[in-house]
């Protein structure tokens, strides 16, 4: 199949990795069709006047992130909907960077203290014809890059997300609200026939011509079928570097997010790491995409001192794993004791849905109780907490390209995702439990030590002694109450408890740790320990 675009008439086959939410697709170039759009010509404006603002981050240890695919999120700017197709999976929806900043509030309410945010460089200016794996669309539909990772031009912000001012004004109200924000950065690849480079004599030559395998070789590979950058090359290595670092210069933005880290060699990664510390500073934090990362991948990158933290791939299908009862708890207990061997000064960031893999309360069923209970274990583990835009909310869809679609709005003018339902009492967990962990220094930096893992019951203690913050996580996978006989380190014996209670988390119920330990079914309890102070 194929469509013109500018005259010129292309049949592309390409296969694409899963990891960039594709399947096997037949690709043409399609010029945008204005009778698909769906344009609203009102904006949507805050009062930044009643503003949160967040208590300054405990270093990155204490960070929560929030993870805006920025197209999907909110639309602020009408003036830049040309492309926009709402009805389209694979379409602009209308997502910007005026949006995110007027719906700012709406995260730091939640309590989420770092914004990473998708790609913003402009976008090859076609889209593919892919076909639907979930067969709800039986002719399929074209794929366009609102994802924000197919770039065209490196040097460009795309009219579709805003300008370079708008970023900038992302980033003074974040950090107004004492939050970060992080930028997706790709440089392992182009898009798909991206015309600055292809159309250009000199860095046609920066593309790699042989096609491989990426189980051949994972630096050379053309990931998904994407043209690929010899970023091995200085000059090529130097072209991309340049901008991104200019780029954060000007913004302020306070890190980077690096798109297929592992696609690219170690040198490149030394040369980035001791750049970004020259010219940004050494704060400056870099957040590496390693696919399939665990604390033992990412050492390969930690130990040469090339990101600061990486994804862990592991949490979300362990943690679905335990609350489905696949596994004895002991297993589930032992894993997430294993995750502190991370090495010192090193992050993990854990996240239970993404863009490029199911959303976890689908693959559960849609079985909010089970979903809870990871959301809990997700925040009273250690590393970054991360949260896929809407989740909190219980947003629908499942695998691509559904595990992709508008932020839920509910009951407002919002769009693209106005009156999308959205659940706010899951809102409301997450607010408690996010308060709950940066109100303690033993829950986001605290060592690990399991008290009971039996049966469908963990227990297991965050500890923080400098800081004498004890935090108890008590968890029952079963759809029955039980009661627990457990006996306390000495350490922490003699100290008085209160229950933190998530159903209502401003009760304080004095002395509640009992050695009769009662925990209620598929739920996730917590005591704290109360310090001297207290």
């Amino acid at each position: 199949m194929y469509a013109s675009e500018g005259g010129a008439k292309r049949n592309l086959y390409l296969k694409l990795n899963p990891m960039l939410g594709s399947v096997l697709i037949i690709i043409g170039l399609v010029t945008f069709l204005s009778g698909c759009t769906n344009v609203d010509h009102t904006e949507e404006t805050v009062d930044q006047s009643s503003s949160v603002v967040l208590k300054p981050m405990d270093g990155w240890s204490d960070a929560v992130i929030y993870f805006v695919m920025l197209d999907r999120f909110a639309d602020g700017d009408t003036t830049n909907n040309q492309k926009v197709e709402r009805l389209n999976p694979g379409g602009y929806h209308g997502g910007d960077l005026k949006g995110l900043t007027q719906q700012i509030d709406e995260i730091a309410s939640l309590g989420a203290n770092v914004i990473w945010l998708t790609p913003i460089n402009k976008q090859i200016d076609f889209g593919l014809f892919a076909t639907d794996p979930s067969g709800k669309i039986s002719d399929g539909f074209q794929h366009w890059g609102f994802h924000g990772y197919w770039i065209e031009d490196f040097y460009q912000i795309d009219s579709q997300f805003g300008s370079e001012e708008d970023l900038t004004a992302l980033v003074e109200a974040a950090h107004q609200r004492n939050m970060k924000v992080l930028l997706d950065v790709v440089y392992n690849h182009t898009g798909y026939s991206a015309e600055t480079f292809y159309d250009h004599h000199e860095r046609k030559k920066w593309l790699r011509s042989k096609s491989t395998e990426c189980d051949l070789d994972v630096i050379t590979c053309q990931v998904g079928g994407l043209p690929d950058l010899k970023t091995e090359q200085p000059k090529v290595r130097d072209y991309l570097i340049e901008h991104s670092i200019a780029l954060a210069k000007r913004t302020g933005i306070d890190g980077f997010r690096l798109d297929t880290f592992k696609h690219i060699d170690h040198p490149f990664w030394k040369e980035h790491r001791k750049r970004t510390q020259q010219e940004l500073g050494e704060d400056f934090f870099l957040l590496a995409e390693v696919w399939g990362g665990t604390y033992r991948e990412l050492d390969k990158w930690f130990e040469k001192d090339e990101t600061d933290s990486g994804f862990d791939f592991s949490f979300s299908g362990s943690c679905q794993a335990f609350v489905n009862r696949r596994g004895r708890s002991i297993a589930f207990a032992k894993y997430l004791e294993k995750r502190h061997r991370i090495r010192d000064g090193y992050f993990m960031a854990h996240y239970l849905s993404s863009h490029d893999v199911n959303m976890a309360l689908a693959d559960l069923n849609n079985d909010k109780d089970k979903f809870k209970l990871c959301v809990a274990m997700q925040m009273s583990s250690l590393g970054m907490p991360v949260i896929y835009y809407g989740e909190e909310v219980a947003r629908k869809g499942q695998s691509w390209p559904y595990n992709r679609m508008d932020m839920p709005w509910g009951d407002t003018d919002i769009k693209p995702g106005a009156g999308i339902k959205r659940d706010e009492s899951l809102r409301e967990y997450y607010q408690a439990l996010i308060k709950l962990r940066r109100q303690h220094p033993a829950m986001y930096a605290g060592t690990y030590t399991l008290l009971h893992a039996e049966g469908d019951q963990m227990v297991f203690m965050r500890n923080h002694e400098e800081k004498d913050d004890h935090v108890i996580v008590a968890v029952n996978r079963s759809d029955k109450d039980s009661v627990l006989s457990l006996e306390l380190p000495d350490s922490v014996k003699n100290k008085s408890w209160s229950k933190f209670n998530l159903d209502t988390p401003n009760a304080d119920q004095s002395n509640a740790f009992e050695s009769d330990l009662k925990i209620k079914n598929m739920s996730v309890q917590f005591f704290i320990a109360k310090t001297k102070n207290s």
